[in-house]
């Protein structure tokens, strides 16, 4: 089948196009070259609206038992959201942390088509590609969390030979089938396991004896000689912590020219000045950035209402379980790879700190220099759950309605930030490079976030609406693969998306030292461990996409 959309203003950065007046032709689910004798078997016309590539989330929390967690503990939540059954959607509930289906619907609506699940244990992989495959409408794939496990910990205190630390990286890509590999408080979940309280970029582990910098730096090399296109995607330490700009900046000179992506950077991104010993390091951290074209970010923006905190770092989690809302926190410890926490948490606009993470996520974006380098997210459900992102996306594109809101919060804040000050405003084409083409490049998806020849036919059209936020809300279209499956703003199909996968090469040889490893300290057997592409296949009736990886450096 042949689709025409015609006469719609076109903002495609990857390849150069803003706002040109230009028919796109979709055939098999690809956009093609224009014909001039082609007889389309659809035509939508959508002079004057604005077209997109599908929207991309680089970092959401949408499957694995933190969600599952976090879905049990607030039935209030879903109580006060439900979602009614439609003839071709199912219900759903939930506010912070919706249903699976809802997940998949919400995303839809507000023109996303692909949604990356960024904090995946191994040892829970499984569960994850089934909450990610009960998820419609987008495509979806997973970050493996490494940097905790006891093998790759025994591997550097042991200072095995680097080969056998990058065959370890991609054997458990390939096990746990991932695109890409996080680590979350580098070190510090297992240090907590030790009765460590923090553990800073160099600060020695109580029982392994090795540093985050140094678990750091040997990950971001191993994908980097893997060939992994996305960079080594880093919680760092001493999330939410006041003066944790120092080990931000660190971070940042640790990674020694290598590719890193610092993700949530708003929660670290805090300095001590003020009376209340916590202020808005954006400044110093956003410099400091702009001069290091090796590091990607993201930023998790803060938005104020009612949400969930859910993060397999559980020494961070702990610390701010007292300021759970409701008092209902979980923290809890995984196998021998990491653990969990799950604490819910109201952001208030009159709350000093709430109004300064809010203020330090929009000085961070408003700074921050190059849009190819950086993300749009609220870290979901953390910050915001994710279907506050046309809200946020105003923000960034509205300056008076920026000034606004920022009257409305906490007068001390309001004292602390040069938020005011900041002039930018964002334009389509920074939109479209935040939520499409630069989440695209960065995880290797070379048929996604653009509307060239050959792409995937995940199109997204708007209305040109002056009030961005209710541009960015509801859609007029949006095709996944060619088909229409949302008009004005609801589901009118439901389709599955693929899974994405990254596949870099390791010597199979590991898996002897693995299988004496699994059989001693595990609690399953290490075939069990890995998930196979029938049951993805199976269970999201989709596909499974494998991403190209560069070869291998030895």
């Amino acid at each position: 089948m042949l689709i025409k959309l015609t006469g719609g203003k076109v903002y495609d950065p990857e390849n150069g196009v803003s706002g040109v007046v230009r028919d796109i032709y979709v055939e098999n689910g690809r956009i093609v070259a224009p014909r001039p004798d082609a007889k389309p078997d659809q035509t939508h016309d959508v002079s004057g609206k604005v077209v997109m590539a599908g929207a991309i989330d680089p970092h959401t929390h949408i499957g694995g038992g933190k969600m599952t967690i976090a879905r049990m503990l607030l039935p209030e939540d879903h109580m006060g959201d439900p979602v009614a059954r439609t003839d071709i959607t199912r219900a759903g509930c939930g506010h912070a942390v919706p249903s699976t289906h809802l997940t998949g619907y919400r995303y839809a609506e507000m023109g996303y088509t692909a949604c990356f699940e960024p904090a995946m244990l191994p040892a829970n992989a499984r569960q994850a590609h089934m909450e990610m495959g009960d998820t419609p409408m987008v495509d979806k794939g997973a970050f493996a969390m490494l940097g905790s496990d006891d093998y790759f910990l025994r591997q550097l205190s042991e200072k095995k030979d680097f080969e056998a630390i990058k065959d370890y990286v991609a054997w458990t890509m390939h096990a746990s089938q991932a695109i890409a590999v996080k680590v979350v408080n580098p070190g510090g979940i297992s240090a907590f396991k030790f009765n460590q309280r923090k553990l800073d970029l160099d600060e020695e582990h109580a029982y392994y004896g090795v540093t985050p910098r140094q678990i750091i730096v040997n990950l971001a090399r191993a994908l980097k000689e893997l060939g992994v296109t996305h960079p080594l995607h880093i919680h760092g330490c001493n999330l939410g912590v006041p003066g944790n700009m120092q080990t931000t900046l660190d971070t940042i000179r640790a990674s020694e020219g290598l590719p890193i992506h610092l993700t949530h950077i708003q929660f670290h991104s805090y300095g001590t000045e003020g009376d209340r010993k916590f202020s808005s390091a954006a400044p110093q951290i956003t410099e400091l950035l702009n001069k290091t074209p090796n590091v990607s970010i993201d930023v998790g923006q803060v938005l104020f209402g009612q949400t969930c905190t859910a993060s397999g770092d559980s020494m961070r989690q702990y610390a701010i379980s007292k300021s759970a809302n409701p008092k209902k926190p979980v923290v809890m410890d995984i196998e021998c790879d990491a653990g969990c926490g799950v604490v819910p948490m109201r952001y208030r606009d009159k709350s000093f700190v709430n109004a300064l993470q809010w203020v330090i996520g929009l000085e961070t974006f408003l700074m921050f220099d190059d849009p190819w380098r950086l993300f749009l997210t609220t870290d979901h459900p953390n910050g915001a759950p994710f279907y506050t992102y046309p809200h946020l996306i105003r923000l960034l594109m509205d300056k008076s309605f920026r000034d606004d809101m920022f009257q409305t919060i906490n007068g001390d804040a309001q004292k602390q930030s040069i938020l005011p000050t900041l002039t930018r405003e964002y334009t389509l084409d920074d939109i479209a490079i935040l939520t499409r083409a630069g989440p695209a490049r960065s995880l290797g998806l070379k048929d996604r976030g653009h509307l060239g020849v050959g792409a995937a036919g995940d199109i997204t059209v708007y209305t040109d609406n002056p009030d961005r936020e209710a541009m960015f809300q509801t859609p007029e279209m949006v095709f996944k693969g060619g088909e229409l499956i949302v008009r004005n703003g609801k589901v009118v199909k439901v389709v599955q998306g693929g899974t994405h996968v990254a596949r870099p090469d390791y010597d199979k040889g590991i898996e002897k030292s693995l299988k004496d490893y699994f059989d001693r300290f595990h609690t399953m057997r290490m075939d069990n461990f890995k998930v196979s592409d029938e049951e993805i296949v199976t269970g999201d009736k989709g596909s499974v996409i494998v991403q190209p990886t560069g070869p291998r450096v030895s």
